[in-house]
C-alpha cells in the first residue's frame, strides 16, 4: 500500500466504501461485490422459475425426490411429474402425422404434455438422451408451444456428456421468448453462457434471474460475485499488460510527496556534471510540484554522467519513487535497493523500498528496512513517521503512536506527525485525547488545510455534520490560496452534505468541482459513481466506474472498479430488458433491510 500523508480516520476511500455499505440495497447489483451483499438464504431448486402458472402438480411432485437419487450436473434441477424405471422404445416414436391431423387441439395439446411426462420420467433416471427425445416430440406436437418444453431439454443437454451447451442456449433463447421472466430458463443459459466461457452474457443473465427472484436466492448470488470475479480478473490482466504506466492524479502524488520531510538540493559544487544539472532540475520542479518535468528530467539525468555515488543514489530514490507512484513496484525495487547499495545511510530510500515491501505483502521485509534506517541514523524523524504509517496500515494503533510521537519529538515542525498522531490516537478509543490533539494541532498549524480537513474526517465520523463541514470549507478556503489545490476537502464536504441532509446536489457540486480543479481526482469521481447509482442513474454510474477504472493506480483498485461496472452495466441492461421492472426495482431496494 502506497504510504501518503495521513491515514484519514476513516479515510475518504474508507467512508466511500462505507457510504456504499450503507446504501448498498438501494444501489442493488450495481454495487461492487452485490451479490454477496444483497444475496438472500432461499433454497435454489427447480420451484425458483417461473411457469406462468403451469405444472403446481409437477413441482409438488419434483419437490420430494426419491432418498436415493443422486443429483445430475443441473443444480436448478428439472420440472418432474413421473418417475418410469426405464423407456421403452415405443415411446420414443412420434405419434402419425395423419392421427395428429385427426385430433382436437386439446387432444394434442395433452398428448404432448404426456410427452413431457415420459421426458421428466426419463429425465429422473438420468436417460437424458432418451429424455431429450421425449422433449423434442412434445415440442414437434403440441399446438401451443410451452417453456418448459424448452427448459427441459436444455437441461438434459446440460447433463449429457460432452454437454452440449450451444443447444443449451438456443433452447433456453426459445423458452425466454415464450416468458421473459421465466426464471429457471435464465439461470440454464446463464450457466451455458458461463461453461461456454461467453461471461458477459452469463452474468447478465445471473443477474436478471437474480432480480426476478427478488435477491432471495444465495446460490443465483454467488453465480453474479462468481462471473464477475472471473470477468474482471481476466480484464485486469488485460489491461495491466497493455498499459503504458502514467503517473497518478496531482492529489494522489502530491500527497505522497508531502509525507516526506523536505531536504536540502545536492550540493554539487560549482561545476556539476551535465548529469548532475539535470538532476537538480528534476528536484526543483518536484519542489514546484511540477511532477511530469520532474520524471522527465531524472530520467534524463540517469542516461548522463553522474560522477558521485550520492548523486546518483539521489536519482535512483526519485526515479524509484516515481516507479512506484505509477505501480511499476519492480523497477521501483530495483531502483531504491540500488540507491541503498550505493549509500547505505540513504535513509529515504530504504524507508521507501519497506513501502514495496508492504506493497508486495511483505510486512517482515518492511520492519527490516525500518530496523536498518534506524541503525543508520537514529536521528531521522521521517523513519518514524513511515513505520508508524505501516502499524497503522496493521491496525497497530497504539505502537503507530508512539512511533508518530517519536517523529514529533525529533522534529515538531511536521505537520503530519501530529496529524496522524490524532487520527491513530482516535482508531485506538481514545477520542478525547485525539481531539486534544487536534485543537493543540490546529492552533499550531493555523495556515495548513490538512488539519482542518482531517479533523473534519473525525467530526463527521462523530455525525458532527454542521462542525465537519465547517471545517472542510476552512480547508478549501486555504487550499484556494495554493496552485493547484489539494481537492480532498472538496470530496469531503460533498459526502457530509450527503450525509447529513442527502443532498446529492451538493454533494455532485463538490465532486464536479474537485474534477475541474484535478481531472484525474479518483476519490471525486468514485463519489460521483456511488452518488449516480444511488439515484438509479445506471448509465452515469457506469461511465464514472469506467473513468475509475482508468485511474486505478494498482491490481485491486483496477479490480474494484471494474466489478462496479462491469455489475451496473448487467443492471442497465436488465433495466433495458424489462423496463416495466425499473420502478419496482428501486422500490424492492428501498424496502430491503
Amino acid at each position: 500500500m502506497a504510504e501518503s500523508a495521513p491515514a484519514p480516520a476513516p479515510g475518504i476511500v474508507d467512508r466511500i466504501q462505507a457510504f456504499v455499505e450503507e446504501h448498498k440495497t438501494a444501489v442493488l447489483i450495481g454495487t461492487g461485490l452485490a451479490a454477496v451483499a444483497i444475496g438472500g438464504a432461499a433454497y435454489y431448486a427447480s420451484t425458483s422459475g417461473s411457469d406462468g402458472g403451469r405444472d403446481r402438480k409437477d413441482r409438488k411432485k419434483a419437490a420430494k425426490p426419491p432418498k436415493k437419487r443422486k443429483s445430475v450436473k443441473d443444480p436448478d434441477g428439472p420440472i418432474l411429474e413421473e418417475r418410469k424405471p426405464k423407456v421403452a422404445e415405443e415411446e420414443l416414436v412420434r405419434p402419425d402425422p395423419a392421427a395428429l391431423a385427426a385430433m382436437s387441439l386439446e387432444e394434442r395439446t395433452a398428448l404432448a404434455a404426456s410427452f413431457k411426462s415420459k421426458g421428466n420420467g426419463a429425465y429422473s433416471t438420468k436417460k437424458f438422451d432418451a429424455a431429450a427425445e421425449l422433449y423434442t416430440i412434445a415440442i414437434e406436437i403440441t399446438p401451443k408451444p410451452e417453456p418448459v418444453y424448452y427448459s427441459n431439454r436444455a437441461a438434459c443437454y446440460v447433463n449429457m456428456t460432452p454437454p452440449k451447451l450451444d443447444l443449451v442456449v438456443q433452447d433456453c433463447d426459445e423458452a425466454l421468448k415464450l416468458d421473459p421472466n421465466y426464471v429457471k430458463a435464465l439461470n440454464r443459459r446463464a450457466m451455458a453462457f458461463e461453461g461456454l466461457h461467453q461471461y458477459t452474457e452469463a452474468l447478465r443473465d445471473f443477474t436478471a434471474a437474480t432480480i426476478l427472484d427478488k435477491f432471495t436466492n444465495q446460490n443465483a448470488a454467488q453465480s453474479v460475485e462468481r462471473v464477475l470475479k472471473k470477468i474482471t480478473g481476466d480484464k485486469t490482466t488485460e489491461i495491466l499488460s497493455q498499459r503504458e504506466p502514467r503517473l497518478p492524479s496531482f492529489t494522489f502524488i502530491s500527497a505522497y510527496f508531502s509525507a516526506f520531510r523536505p531536504r536540502p538540493l545536492p550540493n554539487f559544487g560549482e561545476s556539476p556534471t551535465t548529469g548532475e544539472s539535470t538532476l537538480l532540475l528534476a528536484l526543483e520542479a518536484l519542489a514546484a510540484e511540477d511532477y511530469h518535468h520532474a520524471v522527465s528530467y531524472v530520467n534524463e539525468a540517469l542516461t548522463q554522467d553522474i560522477s558521485s555515488d550520492e548523486g546518483r543514489a539521489e536519482a535512483l530514490n526519485l526515479r524509484g519513487t516515481f516507479r512506484f507512484l505509477t505501480g511499476d513496484i519492480d523497477g521501483a525495487k530495483a531502483d531504491l535497493q540500488e540507491s541503498i547499495r550505493l549509500v547505505p545511510s540513504f535513509t529515504q530510500s530504504l524507508v521507501k523500498v519497506a513501502s514495496v515491501h508492504m506493497e508486495q505483502g511483505d510486512p517482515a521485509k518492511a520492519f527490516e528496512c525500518f530496523d536498518e534506517a534506524i541503525k543508520q541514523n537514529p536521528g531521522d524523524p521521517d523513519i518514524y513517521y513511515h513505520r508508524g504509517q505501516v502499524l497503522f496500515i496493521m491496525s497497530e494503533f497504539g505502537d503507530a503512536a508512539e512511533n508518530y510521537t517519536k517523529s514529533t519529538e525529533l522534529d515538531d515542525e511536521f505537520v503530519f506527525s501530529h496529524i496522524q498522531l490524532a487520527v491513530a490516537q482516535y482508531k485506538s478509543g481514545n477520542v478525547a485525547n485525539s481531539m486534544a490533539t487536534f485543537r493543540r494541532t490546529l492552533k499550531a498549524f493555523p495556515t495548513r488545510s490538512e488539519p482542518q480537513n482531517y479533523y473534519g474526517e473525525l467530526l463527521l465520523d462523530q455525525q458532527r455534520f454542521a462542525d465537519a463541514v465547517e471545517k472542510f470549507d476552512r480547508a478549501v478556503e486555504l487550499e484556494k490560496l495554493k496552485t493547484p489545490p489539494n481537492v480532498l476537502p472538496l470530496v469531503n464536504k460533498g459526502l457530509a452534505m450527503y450525509q447529513w441532509k442527502q443532498d446529492v446536489g451538493a454533494a455532485e457540486r463538490c465532486c464536479n468541482e474537485a474534477l475541474r480543479l484535478d481531472a484525474e481526482c479518483e476519490a471525486a469521481v468514485a463519489t460521483l459513481a456511488q452518488l449516480s447509482l444511488q439515484q438509479g442513474k445506471i448509465e452515469k454510474a457506469v461511465e464514472m466506474f469506467e473513468r475509475q477504472a482508468e485511474l486505478a493506480r494498482s491490481e485491486p483498485e483496477l479490480q474494484n472498479a471494474l466489478t462496479y461496472q462491469y455489475a451496473s452495466a448487467a443492471q442497465l441492461e436488465f433495466m433495458k430488458n424489462y423496463p416495466s421492472m425499473a420502478a419496482e426495482l428501486r422500490t424492492m431496494a428501498q424496502n430491503m433491510p
